[in-house]
């Protein structure tokens, strides 16, 4: 019979003390109180008593496993459609070597962040994410301030990154048209317009808010097939260009080429460019954590989940980096494709209009599983910020419809959101482009900033470690992330090519500085004196402790 209360009837029992332990040895006493792989076995037995100890009443269905989070948190990154997307930057900067090691370099820097970041939503999973995870790293004094500016930095980046996706994937679907409209002699017939792009655009952002509006056991159902067809399709996609692509680039050029295409008379400088598509790529660690009240074992598989994501993807990004180079038979002809997107001209060199057409229609698929899983991250952020009384009409936003048990409302603010920002582009390329640019820092820099806060208040507020903890490692990692997103950051504000000219500018910084003022100015106007931070009751206990080896001893991690 198992001596330990039961968990089940008693909701405080996983905090008392065993009557009847006497010994004063330590191994005595540890033989005789429950080991922490029993405690948390109770927990994954039963999450919702564990968000019920966090504070927050349960009221969405659990149907998320152990492999749809895995999946899920791959496909938020989506390398197959990320990286055709993005890669044009490192390439045009620095050249080949500067895609291919700057891959390889933010791969790591990026798995430092995401264990960062996995640490701390362990302990308290949520769908608020790192913003819920602020409650609990500072003072109660400091709480709604800190949350608040967490909180919407969270909320716009993960939607300036939604927006981002809608629209590469109408510039996609717009670039096969081009290539297939084109004659003989290369020039296209069709140039897509910019309201044609953002009306596609948002055509797009609706068919995410109806994939996201569906039942939590169909989204499961989903997303489970989303990582096998990303990283499949990856492999196949590699091999047909390897073989189907003449005149490849030699070794020599794809991994030492390093050029000075930024404009500012340094190699050095055009190669830290090249962060720029890692960066954008590798970001929305917490999104899998904004499902962990649909996740079953959320305070492990989410963590999991996030860390085995960054390997993957990072990975599979690498691979397909380098093989995009070495399939550049002629530089300067794909940079100026007509489409605007190098790696769509590589695929029809290789495969011609059919074979270039299926390998492409592949990346869009992916970029379409990215954009669902970016949408539901942000939706369920924004029902969380709203349950806490943090967005205009929260009472709204924050309802749970009854007949799929899941938070529409909050699906389709973010749709409306999105396509607000999309429409900017029908008057402004330069300032749509700044604000999709804003995507990466305003994550990155909303999740060091709770690390930092972590830190910093370490012997004035009592953090609750989760299952999952680096434990010595700890610090040196979180300092090597912090250090790096306050470098990256700095690098995705500049300006990439020179001379700079208001239509080259960099804009990112100003709409960076834009939302903190917003923020700003609406907390003192009024936010701060209805705002209190997330509204939870405080009942929250500490497990016994137990040594930091055996935490995670019996979970595949």
């Amino acid at each position: 019979m198992d001596p330990r209360p039961d968990s089940k009837s008693d909701p405080t029992a996983l905090s008392k003390p065993q009557a009847g332990v006497t010994s004063t040895s330590k191994a005595a006493e540890a033989a005789q109180r429950p080991r922490r792989q029993d405690i948390m076995a109770t927990i994954q037995d039963d999450d919702d008593r564990l968000l019920v100890r966090i504070g927050y009443t349960p009221v969405l269905s659990r149907h998320f496993s152990r492999w749809s989070t895995v999946s899920y948190a791959i496909s938020i990154l989506g390398v197959l459609g990320s990286v055709p997307a993005t890669i044009g930057a490192p390439l045009a900067s620095g050249g080949p070597a500067t895609a291919v090691w700057a891959w390889f370099i933010g791969s790591f820097m990026a798995y430092c962040i995401a264990s960062s970041v996995a640490e701390l939503v362990s302990a308290y999973p949520t769908a608020g994410g790192m913003y819920y995870v602020t409650k609990h790293v500072v003072p109660p004094e400091h709480v709604a301030a800190w949350a608040w500016i967490i909180g919407w930095c969270n909320f716009l980046g993960q939607a300036a990154g939604v927006a981002s996706l809608a629209y590469t994937i109408s510039q996609m679907v717009l670039a096969t048209a081009v290539m297939h409209s084109s004659l003989a002699d290369g020039e296209p017939t069709f140039t897509p317009t910019a309201l044609q792009t953002v009306l596609l655009a948002i055509l797009v952002l609706c068919v995410f808010g109806c994939v996201c509006s569906f039942p939590t056991n169909w989204l499961h159902k989903i997303v489970l097939w989303f990582a096998p067809i990303n990283i499949t399709a990856s492999v196949c996609i590699c091999i047909a260009l390897l073989v189907l692509t003449p005149n490849k680039q030699s070794a020599k050029w794809v991994f030492t080429e390093v050029m000075d295409g930024s404009g500012w008379g340094s190699r050095g400088f055009s190669f830290l460019l090249g962060f720029l598509s890692v960066a954008w790529t590798m970001t929305d660690y917490d999104g899998t954590t904004h499902m962990s009240e649909e996740t079953h074992d959320a305070a492990i598989r989410g963590p999991v989940a996030i860390r085995l994501a960054i390997l993957v993807s990072g990975v599979v990004g690498w691979m397909l980096t380098v093989t995009f180079c070495f399939c550049m038979s002629d530089y300067d002809a794909i940079m100026a494709s007509p489409t605007g997107m190098p790696v769509a001209q590589i695929f029809f060199n290789a495969g011609g209009r059919t074979g270039g057409t299926a390998m492409w229609f592949f990346v869009i698929l992916v970029q379409v599983f990215t954009g669902c899983s970016a949408m539901l991250a942000n939706a369920r952020m924004a029902w969380a910020f709203s349950r806490d009384g943090a967005l205009p009409f929260s009472g709204f936003w924050a309802r749970v419809n009854p007949l799929t048990n899941t938070p529409v409302n909050a699906v389709w603010l973010v749709v409306l959101f999105c396509s607000c920002l999309d429409l900017i582009g029908i008057g402004s390329t330069l300032t749509i482009v700044a604000i999709f640019n804003i995507t990466a820092p305003a994550l990155d820099l909303s999740y060091i900033a709770v690390i930092v806060a972590h830190r910093w208040y370490e012997g004035r507020v009592k953090f609750i470690p989760g299952p999952y903890t680096m434990g010595r490692w700890s610090k040196p990692v979180n300092a090597v992330a912090v250090t790096w997103v306050v470098f990256i950051s700095v690098v995705l504000f500049f300006p990439t090519v020179r001379p700079v000219r208001p239509e080259n500018m960099n804009y990112a910084v100003c709409v960076a500085g834009f939302i903190g003022l917003f923020s700003m100015v609406w907390w003192y106007a009024g936010a701060r004196k209805t705002y209190t931070g997330p509204r939870t009751n405080d009942i929250i206990e500490e497990l016994p402790p137990e040594d930091p080896d055996d935490i995670l001893s019996d979970y595949d991690v």
